[in-house]
């Protein structure tokens, strides 16, 4: 039998659920890495330690499948917290494999990384030599049914040492919550009255694989269909009305408002996707259908705790033989979105002579390669890619930072989401200068592990979000400004092809890129201008300055 360490049993329990491992080598996780790597795992290595976890987070945002980041322990897990927190807040399953301070107690430089990862809503599991296998099985099956990150601690005098034998049962198999209930039978009664009946999709549905099932239903019913931002797409079909909430045209926010019967399925109903309150009308019956134990916003009048796709397959056999009455409903919604205005098409002179970034968005549509998987930075930006980019399914769209309101975790999850597109996609990234910045050590990692990739920065000299909440409320812009970084030049320094995009024909250089078999990382150092407010950016100003006291 062959010996393991403890770093090495570890390493070997990952292997049965993880293929890819993201971090940064130190005396921490020296042994774990040695370790993965001849259990054949593959490492990409990151620049920061922060990147370790934004990458695996954004390796299963992209392809469902587990991923790990590995940090040493103190300065190097310090650095991770943000990326932790955002996907302990997104809920995203990912572990942290660690060090930590040794078992006989902590030295002077060692910090208590197990209270701050409590304080940030992660677990934290520490490996004993007895039970290295079976404390890292527990922490894995936690991240995955929990939907959570988890830390995976290895104490330093422990990391080398010779783990000790133990039986370890085989892994849990998937299990689908089904514990749908009674209520399914008034859903169906709601719906099979309907007049204007319209389903909401979310992530939660997303991640059940409801879509099949739901898109049927909409068609049994004659029903509108719509998505939240993380659920993009997935009912896309006849009555499609695109994004609920900020990212939406108000063409389509109208027809939502005018529902009767609203089901929710899979999604939280967030202030932003209710429009702050304005989304659906008050005599709307809304329905939600969640894995959640109870109703997530008050608007809900029927609430079934269920998973999605089981309760949308029931449903269909509930309303078989149900005549569909939304005919006219669609028919009326088809010619109001035809008619009615689109997303605002963007200027071609603005105030200071630089790019509208809505124009640019739309023109970058046009030559950004149409198999593509976006990930996307925190930011003023962050709707011109759900707003004015064809971007085919839910899982090509991963925006980071926004469960955590975090910017310059972009760079970081590209890399992971490279890693994670297998089938000829182009990953594309959207990033704000300022986020760009904080993130910029890993664009070396991008440009080394991506086969195509295309990086957009939105690059206004400033922070873009501030300057549309502070300044123009009169505070000082000093601090709200950043010189204007020659991106074009960095990225060139370290291995990408790139171009300064001050108008909309320098894009001709990326088209170049792309007939030439997009290979590579191409980065576009697009010179924006910040006069031009994102509607959901006033949408959300006016819903916070209606909340202040008179």
């Amino acid at each position: 039998m062959t010996t393991l360490t403890v770093s090495g049993r570890v390493a070997q329990v990952l292997s049965s659920y993880v293929s890819d491992v993201f971090g940064v080598m130190g005396n921490g996780n020296v042994y774990f890495l040695d370790a993965a790597e001849q259990l054949g795992l593959r490492f990409s290595a990151v620049r920061h330690e922060g990147a370790a976890i934004a990458a695996a987070d954004a390796y299963y945002r992209a392809s469902g499948r587990l991923a790990a980041g590995t940090t040493t322990y103190g300065p190097g897990y310090t650095n991770a917290l943000t990326a932790l927190a955002e996907a302990v807040q997104a809920q995203i399953p990912v572990v942290l494999v660690t060090g930590d301070a040794p078992s006989v107690g902590a030295r002077p430089q060692d910090v208590d990384q197990a209270a701050i990862a409590a304080g940030l809503g992660a677990a934290t599991f520490t490996v004993t030599r007895d039970a290295a296998g079976s404390v890292t099985r527990q922490a894995v099956e936690y991240a995955l049914t929990k939907r959570t990150a988890v830390v995976i601690a290895i104490p330093y005098d422990l990391a080398a040492l010779e783990a000790e034998d133990e039986a370890l049962p085989a892994p849990l198999a998937p299990q689908v919550t089904d514990d749908v209930d009674g209520g399914l039978g008034q859903v169906a009664r709601l719906l099979a009255g309907a007049k204007r009946p319209l389903i909401l999709a979310g992530r939660g549905a997303h991640l059940a694989g409801a879509g099949p099932e739901l898109r049927e239903l909409a068609d049994r019913l004659g029903a509108l269909t719509a998505g939240t931002a993380l659920a993009l797409n997935l009912l896309k079909g006849e009555g499609y009305l695109g994004v609920a909430g900020g990212f939406g045209t108000d063409t389509a926010a109208g027809l939502m408002g005018e529902a009767d019967v609203v089901l929710v399925a899979g999604a939280s109903l967030s202030p932003f996707t209710m429009r702050f309150g304005h989304l659906l009308g008050p005599d709307s019956t809304v329905i939600q259908i969640d894995t959640a134990l109870q109703p997530t916003h008050a608007r809900v009048d029927t609430f079934v705790s269920a998973d999605v796709k089981s309760a949308a397959s029931r449903l269909l056999g509930m309303l078989d033989g149900v005549a569909s009455v939304g005919d006219a409903w669609r028919a009326e919604a088809r010619k109001r979105l035809a008619d009615g205005p689109a997303h605002h098409p963007g200027s071609s002179e603005t105030p200071d002579g630089r790019l509208d970034p809505r124009a640019l968005a739309t023109a970058l549509d046009a030559v950004l390669p149409e198999r593509r998987t976006v990930v996307q930075d925190g930011g003023h930006f962050l709707g011109w890619a759900p707003m004015y980019w064809n971007i085919p399914r839910p899982q090509d769209l991963v925006m980071v930072g926004t469960a955590f309101q975090s910017i310059g975790l972009g760079l970081a999850s590209a890399v992971g989401a490279a890693r994670a597109v297998e089938d000829g996609r182009t990953l594309v990234l959207a990033s704000g200068d300022g986020g760009f910045l904080m993130g910029l050590s890993d664009l070396e990692s991008l440009i080394g592990t991506a086969r195509s990739a295309v990086v957009v920065i939105y690059n206004d000299a400033a922070y873009g979000a501030e300057i549309h909440q502070y300044a123009s409320k009169g505070l000082t812009e000093k601090p709200m400004l950043i010189p204007e970084v020659d991106f074009s030049g960095v990225a060139r320094a370290l291995g990408a092809e790139s171009a300064i995009i001050r108008s909309l024909a320098d894009l001709s250089a990326l088209q170049e890129w792309v007939d030439a078999g997009a290979k590579g990382t191409f980065v576009a150092d697009c010179r924006i201008t910040s006069s031009v407010r994102a509607p959901w950016m006033s949408e959300w100003m006016e819903a916070k300055q209606a909340k202040q006291p008179a």
